[in-house]
């Protein structure tokens, strides 16, 4: 069977997508529904809730004490009670027998009704029995004083609550206090959520090789239950032109919106825009979105129903669903258009857009002096690159760039932006140890951007730790000249532990790799580091050292490695590759081989140690980081931990001079 390739169409705003949607569905809610009140937190009311009844419907005691006429009580004070004669009582839910006289009381309950006379209640604190019947008062009570009147809170016909609005557990009690028990809300719109693609896996499931877990439906899952509607997973399809057919077809039929993610782009094994246009007409309005991340992205009108085809990377999918599926849903569920919350902050690094198309970017918010928008790394396939930012910026389809320390607008996808610890730089498998007991006090957001990436964002003032192992090619030594050489001022280096880092290769070396230099001769299959990292960093001193050793061009000798440009962000990256078979070698630690059950062979003991800003020595988070690098504890975990080691001075701070 030939398998055709589509082209996408015209590539829109994601507006225009919206405008195209509305001239086929109307964007109003599905109809309404009567539910208890049990039932309804959070739904939407569809019509205005009138009181049935006065609130309170009676007089009544806002305390216990005794009901009085005030005039009899207007002069009472410590020096000069008042006595009263108590007449009778009355409970809560009791109707009161009798009435008050000059110089009278009735003792009363907490909400209990107010006898016929009185016009106030006097606190039992201030009062004092004197003989069976007889009390003291020793203060005066105001008309109307502890008494809650007939339908001060509500009246009858008053309006409780408006149409439109999304019902409370508060709202709730005030229906409750009127009588009411049931309400009249817009229907949730049904929405079936669907993944696509054989690599994708239910969570909790053995993952092979070559296989991830579904992480859209749950995202969409939560998202739709947030937005007012009513979801449903209903699974993985493969990539299969019957199996979606059918599932799409299923799901046109008994659901009012229809999400799917995954087989949405133009490739040969994408197949729902086919599948949709041969469903029903129109079929396919809307075949890919002028925007980066997101491009591959479907919009159909089949039977009456709207189809969303989202991307199939997380990054992207959400993005689009923020963009297209949100503003549908809260209109088919009566909610009003939620609005982004937008701050201002500055870009600290120079940011690309995507050659003509509208550009969403995530970022972490930090706050220093000014409130600092860090752009996080990672592809649109990345499940943290969200996790880890607090909003996103957008640079415009007419703008190449946005540049280095402009203002920026950034929308938030939270409220609550910002960390009690920002820690940029590289990644380590034991400095994670220590931040996992920095969590459960504070809030610690760990962006890995290489040890350079970390020196840099120091420098910047975006960070408060560093992770960093750079070597110096000239000096031979650890982390010092790097600092000189980028000009860091006004931060400390703080002394960490020595790492094992070697060539990692399969169980029992199998091809026999005994040095660097075999990378070379033996034309194995290498997998690099990303460039910042301090592991890039030695790869690419033992390069250099090996042409200048054979009076060989730089050039070539990287030309005769490969994989040289196949790059990894992680060593577990780097181990995962050689586990798998998509390498034979690669470069990463000692502690990472035994992890991934590797064969090591030792290359290098490197320094990993932490730069920290000076005026953040004073935040307690940074105070108590340095106290547990110290601590008995962890050093005796590193000397237990394969292929790490503490400095004999762990923990000591060095000023950072020029």
């Amino acid at each position: 069977m030939v398998v055709r390739r589509k082209i996408f169409h015209k590539l829109v705003t994601p507006e225009e997508a919206l405008e195209k949607l509305a001239k086929y569905i109307e964007l109003k809610p599905l109809g309404t529904e009567e539910v208890s009140l049990e039932e309804a937190l959070g739904r939407v009311l569809a019509e205005d809730v009138v009181a049935k009844v006065n609130s309170p419907p009676f007089d009544r005691s806002t305390v216990d004490g005794y009901a009085v006429r005030s005039v009899d009580v207007a002069g009472a004070r410590e020096n000069a009670p008042v006595k009263l004669k108590v007449i009778g009582s009355v409970e809560a839910g009791e109707i009161p027998s009798v009435n008050i006289g000059q110089g009278e009381a009735v003792e009363v309950a907490t909400g209990a009704p107010i006898p016929s006379g009185a016009d106030a209640v006097v606190m039992v604190e201030f009062t004092r029995k004197i003989g069976e019947n007889v009390i003291e008062v020793f203060k005066a009570v105001p008309p109307g004083g502890n008494v809650s009147q007939t339908a001060t809170d509500v009246m009858v016909g008053e309006i409780i609550a408006y149409k439109g609005t999304v019902i409370t557990p508060q709202i709730i009690g005030a229906l409750a206090a009127s009588g009411i028990d049931r309400v009249l809300v817009y229907k949730k719109p049904k929405v079936a959520i669907i993944s696509t693609g054989n690599e994708l896996v239910k969570p909790g499931a053995p993952l092979s090789y070559g296989k991830i877990y579904d992480v859209n439906s749950y995202t969409l899952y939560s998202l739709v239950l947030e937005d007012g509607g009513n979801p449903k997973l209903l699974g993985i399809i493969p990539d299969s032109y019957e199996e979606i057919r059918k599932a799409l077809a299923f799901a046109i039929e008994n659901y009012d919106i229809v999400i799917t993610s995954g087989s949405t782009s133009a490739g040969l094994g994408d197949l729902m825009y086919r599948v949709l246009d041969e469903l029903g007409s129109p079929g396919v309005i809307v075949h890919g979105l002028n925007i980066k991340p997101g491009k591959p992205t479907i919009i159909a009108i089949v039977n009456g129903k709207v189809v969303f085809g989202l991307p199939g990377y997380p990054v992207s999918c959400l993005m689009n669903y923020n963009l297209l599926v949100k503003p549908v849903i809260r209109k088919l569920a009566g909610l009003k258009t939620a609005r982004s919350r937008v701050v201002k902050a500055i870009l600290p690094l120079r940011v690309f857009g995507g050659k003509g198309r509208r550009t969403f970017i995530p970022v972490a918010l930090i706050r220093k002096e000014k409130l600092i928008a860090f752009p996080i790394s990672g592809d649109s396939g990345s499940i943290t690159k969200l996790t880890r930012s607090d909003g996103y910026i957008v640079v415009p389809e007419n703008i190449n760039f946005l540049e280095e320390n402009s203002e920026v607008e950034v929308y938030l996808f939270t409220e609550n932006y910002g960390s009690d610890l920002e820690v940029i730089g590289s990644h380590c498998p034991i400095f994670e140890k220590i931040l996992a007991k920095l969590r459960g006090k504070y809030t610690v957001r760990q962006l890995n951007v290489g040890s350079l990436g970390g020196l840099l964002a120091v420098k910047r003032g975006e960070a408060d730790i560093a992770g960093i192992h750079l070597l110096d090619p000239e000096t031979k030594q650890y982390n010092i000249p790097f600092l000189r050489k980028y000009g860091v001022k006004n931060a400390v280096l703080i002394k960490g532990y020595y790492r094992e880092q070697g060539l990692i290769v399969p169980k029992g070396n199998p091809l026999g790799i005994e040095s660097f230099e075999d990378i070379i001769d033996k034309n194995v299959r290498f997998i690099n580091r990303n460039k910042g990292s301090g592991t890039r960093a030695l790869i690419d001193i033992l390069i250099a050292k090996i042409a200048k050793e054979r009076n060989i061009d730089l050039k070539e000798v990287i030309g005769k490695i490969n994989g040289y440009w196949i790059e990894a962000k992680t060593h577990f990256a780097v181990a995962t590759a050689v586990k798998y078979g998509r390498a034979d070698v690669g470069v990463s630690l000692k502690y990472i081989a035994k992890i991934y059950d590797l064969d090591f062979i030792p290359l290098a003991e490197e320094e990993f140690d932490f730069l920290v800003p000076i005026n953040s020595l004073t935040k307690a988070s940074v105070k108590e980081f340095i106290g547990n690098l110290r601590s008995k504890e962890f050093i005796g975990a590193l000397n237990e931990t394969v292929g790490y080691k503490p400095k004999s001075d762990i923990g000591e701070i060095v000023k950072v001079n020029h």
